[in-house]
């Protein structure tokens, strides 16, 4: 009996899923599982970006975003791979038939490639014996090659379809936990490679195409399902540099800094290759410089190199690479677009080489470094005194609210979000580095330190007359002056156009309802647009209490902010052209509620006595603390 019981554990412990040994697309389809229990067995819950067949099995971080690069997904929920449904029972209770690859090709809704398949001589060799890896393009996949290249291939369905055909195979059968990131292995075509890569969010590529439905098992193998249908490789990055006409300045970049012999090596790398248009935007004189200086051009040209490979499909949200340079650059994408430093850039994706990925790019990245060389001289000093502090600080030392002394006497205000530490008008890319004497962080742009209060500012720019005004009347001009840690959303002289001086006397008739509004334009902390969390709604509490709605790009309240981030010293202004108001706050007097009627067109304003509920939320917010002007002749 306990030969049996021992016998039975290790049965047991052969069976079960090595956990240790699974592949990231092999968790995320299992967290997808789990996400979909209450849909009945073996049911998977995917996301689909709106407007596209696209379907990803979503990491954590999309998932509670509901968003895929940046546009909103919608759950649906498949059977899982491998299962079928059952009419009249819940889940996907059934394992799918087992057929030879030609056969599941159709069972998996590739028609395009069994039809090909059937036309070429290659039907025979799938329905036959054999251990074959099929990395099958999708119907949609054909129906994205371009048109040209798609006839040649059925023109000649014997040769050039099953030559093909044959490069979409491997002579061995290989799930997703075989196939490693960074793994080659030889396809059924003149022994060419097929190159794998397999991320960390669950994503699995081959050539850059992303497998979307994977170990379909057969009688003769596995098929996965990819979303493009991929063409053979033989070329180096160098190669590819060397002979792309578009490419002929950064060719010369490449030879100049010594560089060009290494995109040749064995490797995986990433480049992000500017164009012609993209080195003819650089100032002559800089460009000059830079040739005339090998270190730098060395420093350029690594900035845009990554020692790993990133195809455009793994990449679902932002995240931080480190260059061969040393800096970081966060790649990110928007919708179809990749991004780089938030910046959409990309013209052509996912050129695949032997060694790596090419991406093309209309601008030339430039490190800290090169960047400062593109300013007039006598700003030099001034920009390196604003990036250099006194003393060390590391990340994990930098907290809201805290002050840094820079080299210059300049000091530097820290605010931490959610998802963002920043700078002044400046936020953190991830990668920040530690050294025996200092620390080093990476700004998404130049920090520049504000000098001027709010009220400076707005009276400085011009912009802003009817609003100073209204705040004039109403007593609280001291506030835009007054030290603290504000957030304006500053409406121009446009939001007011078409009023009268009657309708302006009107409006600063009723102090009640005037304060009110124009302190529904404040929050009581400094938020600039890069410490908001992206996909989501922040909401920013004003300084009466009532919610705020912003989203980073940037919306508040639905309206379009034209303009953001003008630091002041008390706090940082987004301009905006239309008035805001509480949508709850009721207006005591008719004629006003008209005015605010023209005024604000997307909110519903009841007519109501409001010198109550104004008088509470200043109460609530102690504001009569720091301007007791505000309180004169209201009743409590």
């Amino acid at each position: 009996m306990e030969l049996l019981v021992v016998s039975l554990s290790v049965l047991l412990t052969l069976t079960t899923p090595d956990w240790v040994d699974a592949s990231a697309y092999d968790k995320i389809v299992s967290h997808s599982r789990i996400r979909a229990k209450d849909k009945g067995p073996n049911v998977c819950a995917l996301q689909q970006v709106m407007g596209t067949k696209k379907k990803y099995f979503s990491t954590c971080r999309n998932w509670y975003h509901g968003s895929i690069c940046g546009k909103k997904a919608t759950v649906l929920y498949e059977c899982c791979p491998g299962y079928m449904k059952l009419d009249g029972m819940p889940g996907c209770p059934a394992v799918a038939p087992i057929d030879h690859i030609y056969g599941t090709l159709g069972l998996l809704k590739a028609t395009t490639t069994q039809q090909y398949a059937d036309m070429s001589k290659l039907k025979k060799e799938i329905e036959g014996s054999g251990s074959y890896t099929m990395f099958a393009p999708s119907n949609e996949a054909w129906d994205l090659l371009d048109r040209v290249v798609r006839n040649a291939l059925v023109s000649n369905v014997n040769i050039e379809l099953y030559n093909a055909l044959h490069y979409h195979m491997v002579n061995r059968r290989l799930v997703t936990k075989d196939l490693k990131n960074g793994l080659k292995v030889t396809s059924m075509y003149n022994d060419l490679g097929l190159h794998i890569n397999h991320y960390s969010n669950g994503v699995v590529t081959v050539n850059c195409a992303r497998i979307i439905h994977a170990n379909q098992v057969a009688t003769n193998g596995v098929v996965h399902i990819i979303d493009r249908v991929i063409s053979s490789v033989s070329s180096t990055i160098k190669d590819a540099i060397e002979v792309n006409d578009d490419l002929s300045s950064l060719n010369a970049v490449a030879v100049t800094s010594g560089l060009l012999e290494k995109l040749g090596e064995p490797g995986h790398f990433t480049l992000f290759a500017p164009t012609n248009d993209a080195f003819k935007k650089v100032d002559r004189d800089v460009l000059e410089r830079l040739m005339d200086n090998k270190v730098v051009l060395q420093a350029l040209m690594n900035f845009h190199i990554l020692n790993s490979v990133q195809c455009s499909e793994a990449i679902m949200a932002g995240s931080s690479y480190e260059t061969l340079e040393g800096h970081n650059i966060e790649i990110g994408c928007d919708g179809e677009s990749l991004t780089i430093n938030g910046v959409k850039m990309v013209l052509k994706k996912d050129i695949v080489t032997t060694n790596g990925v090419i991406h093309l790019i209309d601008q030339v990245l430039m490190p800290d470094s090169d960047e400062v060389m593109t300013m007039d001289e006598r700003l030099l000093k001034v920009i390196l005194e604003n990036h250099i502090l006194k003393m060390k600080v590391t990340l994990d030392q930098l907290y809201d609210g805290q002050m840094l002394e820079t080299v210059g006497g300049k000091f530097l205000r820290v605010f931490v979000y959610r998802t963002a530490v920043c700078i002044e008008n400046a936020c953190m890319v991830r990668g920040s580095k530690e050294g025996s004497n200092g620390a080093l962080h990476l700004m998404q742009t130049l920090i520049r330190p504000a000098e001027t209060t709010i009220y400076e500012i707005l009276k400085a720019d011009g912009r802003f007359n009817v609003f100073l005004s209204l705040m004039e009347a109403a007593e609280l001009t001291d506030l835009l002056r007054k030290e603290g840690s504000y957030t304006l959303f500053a409406p121009t002289d446009d939001a007011f156009e078409g009023l009268s001086d009657e309708d302006i006397a009107l409006l600063k008739s009723d102090l009640g309802t005037l304060r009110t509004i124009l302190l529904y334009h404040f929050s009581n902390r400094t938020f600039i647009n890069g410490g908001l969390e992206g996909g989501v709604t922040n909401l920013l509490k004003s300084i009466l209490g009532k919610n705020l709605q912003v989203n980073n790009s940037i919306l508040v309240n639905s309206i379009n902010v034209p303009d953001n981030d003008l630091m002041a010293s008390n706090g940082v202004i987004h301009t905006i052209k239309t008035l805001l108001y509480p949508g709850d706050l009721p207006v005591g007097r008719e004629d006003l509620l008209m005015l605010l009627k023209r005024l604000i067109r997307y909110i519903q304003i009841k007519v109501m006595d409001p010198v109550l509920n104004f008088c509470e939320a200043l109460m609530r917010v102690t504001f009569c603390s720091f301007t007791p002007t505000v309180c004169t002749n209201l009743a409590f």
